[in-house]
C-alpha cells in the first residue's frame, strides 16, 4: 500500500532513510570478511549486508548497500548498528520482530526486517563457510 498524504511514517524509519548508517561495502574477498546477498522478488527490495570479524569472533565493522523503500533502507541500516560489537553467536540471536518494533514496521512493511534477519544470516554463513572446518574445531576445543 502506498503511503498517503497525513499517513504516520515511524520517526525511527524516517531517520534510518535519511541518515543511514555504516552505508558502503567491505573486501568481499577478505578471509574475515562475510557477505549477505538478499532480495524479495515480489517488493523488488535487495540488500547486501557485509561483516568484518576479529580474530577473537567479534563484528568490528558492518556496511549495507539496499535498493528499495525506505523500510528496508532503515531496516538495512539498523542491522549494522546492532551487529557491531557483538560476536558471531550474539548477532545470530537478532531476529527480524525485533528490528520491526524498534523500527515500529507496520505489517506491510515486515518483510523489510525479514530480509534483513536473513541479510544477516547469510553474511555470517559466508564468514564461517571462509573459515573452513579446521576454525571451527579450533573455536570448539578452546
Amino acid at each position: 500500500r502506498a503511503v498517503a498524504v497525513g499517513d504516520a511514517v515511524p520517526w525511527q524509519v524516517v531517520d534510518h532513510y535519511e541518515n543511514p548508517r555504516n552505508v558502503g561495502s567491505l573486501d568481499r574477498n577478505a578471509k574475515n570478511v562475510g557477505t549477505g546477498l538478499v532480495g524479495a522478488p515480489a517488493c523488488g527490495d535487495v540488500m547486501k549486508l557485509q561483516v568484518e570479524v576479529d580474530e577473537n569472533g567479534k563484528i568490528v565493522d558492518a556496511r549495507f548497500k539496499t535498493f528499495g523503500c525506505g523500510s528496508a533502507i532503515a531496516s538495512s541500516s539498523l542491522a549494522t548498528e546492532w551487529v557491531k560489537g557483538k560476536t558471531v553467536d550474539e548477532a545470530l540471536q537478532i531476529k527480524n520482530t525485533d528490528i520491526a518494533k524498534e523500527l515500529c514496521l507496520p505489517p506491510v512493511k515486515l518483510h523489510c526486517s525479514m530480509l534483513a534477519e536473513d541479510a544477516i544470516k547469510a553474511a555470517l554463513a559466508d564468514y564461517k563457510l571462509k573459515q573452513g572446518p579446521n576454525q571451527e574445531e579450533a573455536e570448539k576445543k578452546a
